[in-house]
């Protein structure tokens, strides 16, 4: 089965390339789209500290797409390891997820700081951060993506 989806709005503003680091302040606006939404589909989420943003990295060439292994961005350094066991942008749907802080709500749009997407990236979806949806328990993972997220924020 082939599931469309048709994004919702998209980011305004904050950083025009991608950059590897350093996106803890940048801030960024998601716009909904007019034609589907109005200010009611935001209503609430202002009272929310933290939204997690699911989008799609459009700029990514069908020929970056990454179905493997590699090493996390390009550098050797690290273990060469499976797609889904990171967080590049070079996966196979593309999807990129974030969760980042909601600086402000004004009818369709969402202001957040932290968001790790580019002017013009198309947004599937918007939700909010839930305590009851964190994980559960301890969070484990291996010191190479400790030592890769030093200066991601």
């Amino acid at each position: 089965m082939i599931i469309e989806m048709t994004p919702i709005g998209r980011v305004e503003g904050g950083r025009e390339v991608p950059e590897d680091d350093d996106w803890g302040q940048s801030r960024a606006r998601i716009v909904l789209d007019p034609g589907r939404f109005d200010g009611e589909a935001l209503m609430g989420l202002d009272t929310f500290s933290h939204a997690e943003i699911v989008y799609v990295f459009d700029k990514v060439t069908d020929s970056e797409i990454v179905n493997g292994a590699r090493h996390p961005r390009g550098d050797k350094d690290w273990p060469r390891i499976g797609i889904f066991a990171q967080r590049g942008k070079n996966r196979p749907n593309r999807i990129g997820v974030t969760v980042c802080e909601v600086v402000a709500v004004n009818g369709r749009t969402l202001e957040v700081r932290g968001l790790d997407a580019i002017d013009g990236t198309p947004v599937l979806d918007i939700k909010p951060v839930m305590s009851g949806f964190a994980p559960r328990g301890e969070v484990r993972e291996p010191d190479w993506a400790r030592e890769i997220m030093k200066k991601y924020w």
